[in-house]
């Protein structure tokens, strides 16, 4: 696919025409007290893996609504000490997988915590074992429209209420440091992390990759690949919704999240990626509030974006944040 949106000098001075809803802050609080009334009941499983350079546990913790959700803790075999801490979130279908495709982290010496996405494993990977035991209103088959009839309901609001208690247990463990905490993720991941970014105000850094749940005004027009596709094809049937619909998505959209940004944050966009189109990437970009940022822009690539270089990109980058 050839370049299809914006040239790269207008993405730089690209704004999301996304209306942020007077009450923002006000949900978000209100639903982060109402998962702190659940006891976070984080345990640490030990698992072997036969892997000898780290060490795993089998995480489960009080999500939303005190629903459990899993997860897995990677440490340096030889750790004693308390780690600085990576906190990773999966894109869109996948789930934690197994602990073997999560190495990258433990091996520069950092405890990695892999988050499992409630409702989700069975795209990619090797599986997750979440259940979302919430029910919604009627949906497009996928997880952009469930509960879209209200913010209250929608399925967003259990994920990052879990990335939210995700950080939370990981710093529960003893050989983490909470004070040297950072979030990341890929697609979804990259949204769930700039939800993190806004709603946790002592991260050290985040590294958003080609995130997902951006700019949703644009990237549902821009676009006709899923997953934004799902919520073109709802309002295709429940004809007159979309005013609605898009005030659902207002609450969730990483954009406002990334007004609320108080760490240094390494962005990463694909100038093909249809996917998590690049305007709607440098829309939460041109918004992030900490004045230590940046962006690796891949020319041309799709949504895998820069794979293995902006591992290498992360890497390079955080050795001076932890």
């Amino acid at each position: 696919m050839a370049l299809f949106d914006l040239p790269l000098d207008e993405l730089r001075d690209y704004r999301s025409a996304s209306t942020e809803p007077e009450d923002f802050d006000a949900f978000w609080s209100k639903t982060l007290q109402e998962a702190q009334e659940y006891d976070l009941d984080a345990r640490f499983e030990p698992v072997d893996t036969g892997l000898s350079t780290v060490r795993v546990h089998d995480v489960t913790f009080a999500g939303f609504g005190g629903h459990p959700v899993r997860g897995w803790l990677i440490l340096p075999a030889d750790a004693e000490e308390p780690l600085p801490l990576v906190v990773q979130f999966i894109g869109y279908g996948g789930g934690r997988g197994l602990p073997y495709e999560h190495l990258l982290w433990a091996s520069t010496g950092r405890a990695h915590f892999v988050m499992d996405t409630r409702g989700q494993g069975s795209a990619s990977g090797g599986g997750g074992g979440t259940a979302d035991p919430v029910g919604a209103a009627p949906a497009y088959p996928g997880y952009m429209t469930r509960g879209v009839d209200a913010p209250e309901n929608y399925y967003y609001r259990r994920v990052f209420t879990d990335a939210v208690r995700a950080v939370e247990a990981a710093r529960s463990h003893p050989l983490t440091d909470a004070t040297r905490t950072v979030a990341t993720g890929g697609s979804q991941g990259g949204g769930i992390t700039l939800a993190v970014g806004g709603l946790v105000p002592d991260l050290v850094a985040i590294a958003p990759d080609v995130p997902f749940l951006c700019d949703f005004p644009r990237a549902t027009k821009l676009t006709d690949r899923h997953p934004y596709r799902e919520i073109g094809l709802y309002l295709k049937t429940h004809r007159g919704h979309t005013e609605d619909v898009l005030r659902t998505l207002s609450y969730f959209d990483g954009v406002h999240f990334a007004a609320r940004g108080r760490a240094p944050a390494l962005f990463s966009t694909a100038l093909e990626d249809q996917t998590c189109p690049p305007s709607t990437v440098f829309a939460a970009y041109n918004a992030w509030a900490h004045d230590d940022k940046a962006i690796e822009v891949y020319d041309f690539n799709d949504h895998e974006g820069g794979g293995p270089y902006q591992d290498e990109a992360k890497v390079r980058w955080l050795r001076s944040r932890l």
